[in-house]
């Protein structure tokens, strides 16, 4: 059975529930980069949009257990 892609988890800057998503190849390749780790499939990105006019969206990142794995947040650029 397939893992869903999108789950519904606590954000820490939105400070409520939003939807987190796992990153794709090209995010988690920039997140290793940044931690000098060569596993970061734990994380997850909240999606929650921003500003509906521009589509900004929050970009905190959080793992499956920890809603705030970094002091403070890390929040993950656009890439490409």
């Amino acid at each position: 059975m397939a893992t869903r892609r999108t789950t519904t988890e606590f954000c820490w800057t939105c400070d409520s529930e939003q939807p987190h998503r796992r990153l794709d190849r090209a995010e988690e390749e920039a997140l290793k980069e940044r931690l000098g780790r060569a596993s970061v499939s734990e994380f997850r990105l909240c999606v929650n949009v921003l500003d509906p006019d521009t589509g900004r969206q929050c970009r905190n990142l959080r793992t499956g257990w920890d809603k705030k794995p970094f002091t403070p947040p890390i929040k993950l650029p656009v890439i490409g």
